[in-house]
């Protein structure tokens, strides 16, 4: 594979990025880190990964609970790594948060999730 081909499947849309930082930025009270994760860039909310900018998608943490009730959203994908569902996080893919109802809606979700995740040790 070329060099030029790892890079582009490791970019993040950074306009997202951006977005998901401004959104951040308006919350009281939190500590936000970044770090390049997941093949893009997390957004450790409190030292918990709370949302990710993953290519042009947002990844998104959320209460497993609310698995079914998110999956029928617009733009949701499970997320799967290495043939593995991973149970509490989701791809939501960019017709589903364009509208910025619909962006803040998975930022709250992801948020109040965090409030209650555990850290990763």
């Amino acid at each position: 594979m070329p060099i030029y081909e790892k890079i582009t499947r490791m970019a993040y849309d950074t306009e997202l990025a951006y977005r998901i930082r401004k959104y951040l930025s308006r919350i009281p009270l939190i500590k936000v880190h970044e770090r390049k994760m997941f093949g893009g860039l997390a957004f450790i909310v409190n030292d918990k990964m709370c949302v990710n900018a993953s290519r042009e998608n947002l990844m998104c943490r959320f209460d497993p609970l609310q698995t079914k009730e998110l999956e029928v959203r617009k733009g949701f994908l499970p997320m799967t790594m290495k043939g593995k569902k991973h149970q509490g996080y989701c791809y939501v893919q960019p017709e589903g948060f364009k509208d910025e109802k619909d962006f803040e809606y998975w930022m709250n979700l992801c948020l109040k999730f965090n409030e209650r995740a555990i850290k990763s040790k």
